[in-house]
């Protein structure tokens, strides 16, 4: 049975990034089973198959980005595009810490575990926020409506990134080996975030379209998402096992997260504009429909 509040359990199934920093004794929670690493001149590098899904990724999310930002006219346009910018910088910071190219033992580890986990932290907060941007209870666009997003999710970001320097440099009430803090903030509250951005966006659908196909994008970035950490966190040693240390559950967690963040675009994507990908007709900008049947559409 899961341990709630410590990493022990978790960090023994997968490789997270602050397991080298958790656990009693200042140790470090090492999992069953590692993937294979290689050599590059004197530096050890780590997770190599996972390095190479974090590369695409950071490829896919520029092709995202610079979509968004040619969508001049789209709802939440700019404030959507903060999500993205997180999730980049997270594939970045993830690249340097599992790889090995910061070494475990260097001070400055920790300050990029705990950036890694205020960018997570941040990310979560600021796509809660952009579950209410259609609902349009401050236009979006505005300076409030974007300051308002990006001010909070740095302050998310500098609050959760100090919970985890607490944790790791035993700072007041916080030490590796109690983790409830960082715990809670890094596995529960932004569990609770996805999961409200998910039922807004249900709502939005259910409320203001009348083409409910945005849904199954929704759905599938759920399911991808969801998919990916019980296997990260069920399965990795296992994974790792059976392909005889080749890729361990990371490699599908960060293929799964990546889909589950393309999905997210293909959303906001098709309630935005035209999905000429799937469109067999001319039609309106989704968000229009309900305006166009009442007479108000201009």
């Amino acid at each position: 049975m899961l341990d709630f509040g410590k990493y022990d359990q978790l960090c023994r199934a997968g490789p997270l990034t602050v397991c080298p920093l958790v656990g009693k004794g200042n140790l470090g929670i090492d999992p069953i089973c590692y993937a294979r690493a290689f050599s590059i001149g004197s530096t050890v590098v780590f997770e190599a198959a996972t390095l190479a899904v974090y590369i695409i990724a950071l490829l896919m999310t520029i092709f995202m980005i610079l979509s968004i930002k040619s969508k001049y006219t789209a709802v939440g346009r700019k404030e959507v595009l903060l999500f993205f910018y997180l999730y980049a910088l997270i594939t970045i910071v993830s690249f340097f810490l599992q790889s090995g190219i910061i070494p475990t033992y260097m001070a400055v580890y920790k300050w990029f575990a705990a950036a890694h986990i205020g960018l997570i932290t941040a990310a979560c907060w600021c796509l809660f926020l952009n579950g209410f941007v259609g609902y349009q209870f401050i236009e979006d666009g505005t300076a409030f409506s974007l300051w308002s997003i990006r001010l909070s999710s740095l302050a998310v970001f500098l609050a959760s990134g100090v919970i985890g320097l607490a944790t790791f440099n035993s700072w007041g009430f916080f030490a590796p080996d109690k983790t409830m803090g960082l715990y809670v903030v890094h596995l529960v509250i932004n569990g609770v975030l996805l999961l409200i951005y998910f039922i807004t966006q249900c709502i939005l659908v259910f409320r203001n379209l009348d083409d409910l196909w945005p849904l199954g994008n929704m759905i599938l970035s759920l399911l991808f998402f969801a998919a990916g950490e019980v296997i990260l966190l069920q399965f990795s040693s296992m994974i790792c096992e059976l392909m005889k240390h080749y890729f361990d559950g990371l490699f599908f967690e960060s293929i799964l997260t990546l889909l589950a963040v393309m999905m997210i675009y293909k959303f906001w994507d098709s309630i935005t504009k035209e999905d000429l990908e799937f469109s067999i007709g001319g039609k309106l900008n989704v968000w229009e429909v309900k305006e166009v049947e009442d007479g108000y559409y201009h």
